[in-house]
């Protein structure tokens, strides 16, 4: 019970920075992956399983759904990368920041490679990508994601 009500606040948190994001700037959507970074957190610290139907969850009913393209797509890829973050996550220690900025920085180009992939072979409409504003997305959401994941890890171990 407690995992569920992290994950609905983190996933409440998301949606309404996604939707503060769009309000301020519609290019700034484009820069920051936010739902990801919820299903990457939840995966590496829960286990691959749980990455994988959140990644489905937030793909289908948040991001397709805000988006204006195919619906599907944005959930196939973020429960491939939700899996991929959390198998790799038990693999290797993912915490140092470093090691974190690079983590989500491969996990964030991986899941957007897949997406257009997926996009690219299900439409015959190009992918919008905001003057190649979108190409910035993993750099971007990688530093703001290993700064964030460093700051929740320091206030979950001041707690215990």
């Amino acid at each position: 019970m407690k995992d569920f009500v992290k994950v609905s606040l983190g996933i409440i948190i998301a949606f309404l920075l996604y939707t503060t994001l769009s309000k301020i700037s519609p290019s700034l959507v484009l820069l920051f992956n936010v739902f990801s970074l919820v299903v990457i957190y939840f995966a590496v610290e829960k286990n691959e399983i749980f990455g994988a139907c959140l990644g489905a969850f937030c793909g289908l009913f948040f991001y397709d759904a805000f988006s204006l393209g195919v619906w599907g797509v944005a959930g196939i890829a973020k429960t491939v990368m939700g899996f991929t973050a959390g198998y790799i996550a038990k693999k290797i220690d993912v915490h140092p920041p470093l090691r974190s900025f690079v983590f989500i920085f491969l996990l964030i180009s991986f899941e957007f490679i897949l997406w257009a992939l997926l996009y690219s072979f299900v439409s015959s409409g190009s992918i919008n990508t905001g003057r190649g504003l979108i190409f910035f997305k993993p750099l971007s959401t990688a530093l703001v994601g290993s700064v964030l994941f460093f700051f929740l890890r320091k206030f979950k171990r001041s707690e215990l």
